[in-house]
């Protein structure tokens, strides 16, 4: 069984991108980062995951982006809320919420771990269709971190190279939430808002909250995180 990296951040796309790998044949080591967000509780719901996935190691890596700045989700700076989403179902410019270079650093301590493994496989749950308009969600980013990744290792210059896997990348959320329950997930376990309140309950106004409902009313399905 291949071994891969799997970012688990504990929202909806990070479970499903994992359990398409699990679905895959990989065994999963879980990464999940504390930069200094605000919406912290997402670190309870990547626990819940990665224990409901059975991956085989949980990391919990403490990378404080918080010292730079730079959005709202690492700051005092207030979260964007009701924000109009264009047809696509994609809200129409960058939002504060983009944090300077998040997937970028992410994928590269993803890619540390990944060649101390001797793993040539990382998952991210990142998709250009259904996204908040973050230019590290785009498949150029993706392929261009890719050839990063074989330039930068010894692996990748002794002829074993990376694969960076985004298996949501042209999909829907509607569509993600499909695939996810043919796979068994309980999105119950996830956590989407960026700016919940001190019990952690989603704000409902937000970007990611606004994504997630559009997802499961396209969807036809309800979202058991409000029926919880």
């Amino acid at each position: 069984m291949p071994d891969a990296v799997v970012l688990l951040s504990g929202g909806l796309d990070s479970y499903t991108a994992a359990a398409i790998a699990r679905a895959d044949g990989y065994r999963l080591f879980a990464l999940t980062i504390r930069y200094g967000q605000r919406h912290a509780r997402e670190i309870d719901a990547a626990r819940a995951v990665a224990a409901e996935l059975g991956v085989a190691r949980h990391v919990e890596l403490d990378t404080d982006l918080s010292v730079f700045g730079g959005s709202s989700l690492t700051t005092d700076e207030p979260v964007p809320k009701d924000r109009p989403l264009d047809r696509a179902g994609v809200p129409s410019e960058i939002p504060s919420t983009y944090v300077p270079a998040r997937n970028t650093v992410f994928l590269a301590l993803s890619l540390a771990w990944a060649e101390s493994l001797g793993s040539h496989d990382i998952f991210i749950g990142v998709n250009a269709l259904d996204y908040s308009g973050y230019p590290d969600c785009r498949p150029e980013f993706i392929e261009a971190f890719e050839r990063l990744a074989t330039l930068a290792t010894a692996q990748g210059v002794g002829g074993a190279p990376f694969h960076i896997h985004a298996p949501l990348q042209h999909l829907t959320k509607a569509e993600i939430i499909r695939k996810g329950l043919q796979l068994g997930l309980d999105y119950g376990l996830t956590h989407s808002c960026y700016d919940p309140d001190a019990v952690g309950r989603p704000c409902g106004r937000c970007d990611s909250c606004a994504l997630r409902a559009a997802g499961f009313a396209e969807a036809g399905i309800a979202d058991p995180l409000r029926l919880r």
